[in-house]
């Protein structure tokens, strides 16, 4: 298996524990001293450490239980992989929707860094990671 190969597989690990809203299994998708940005305005927020990604996941997967993630493209190389995704939600019983990138680092097989970044839009969900 080649890195690129061993890169895909992690982050495809990842994005199924997270459609599954598994915690466990996200972090266990993740190193210990792993990095999250959420998406939050203006410059998302950083959340760093086991501990502090798990209360970021746990509180994300309260607040938005129909949250999906669906990959449209995923471009990888090494241990860096970019998802261009379709995050949908319901919202006051309105179906809603929002594009945007997941810039992943893999580090021994899991992992260790994800950047998320939205495309632009008036109206943010405050709770969208």
């Amino acid at each position: 298996m080649t890195d690129t190969d061993a890169t895909l597989a992690a982050v495809a690990r990842f994005n199924e524990a997270f459609n599954a809203h598994d915690v466990d299994a996200v972090m266990a998708a993740m190193t210990d001293d792993a990095v999250f940005e959420s998406t939050s305005p203006p410059d998302g927020d950083r959340h760093q450490g086991a501990e502090a990604v798990r209360a970021t996941w746990e509180a994300f997967f309260a607040t938005s239980p129909d949250a999906h993630f669906d990959a449209e493209e995923t471009i990888a190389t090494g241990d860096r992989c970019v998802v261009r995704w379709l995050y949908t939600w319901t919202e006051d019983g309105q179906a809603r929707h929002l594009r945007g990138v997941d810039v992943f680092t893999i580090r021994d097989g899991k992992v260790a860094e994800k950047l998320a970044y939205v495309k632009g839009w008036s109206r943010r969900r405050s709770s969208v990671l």
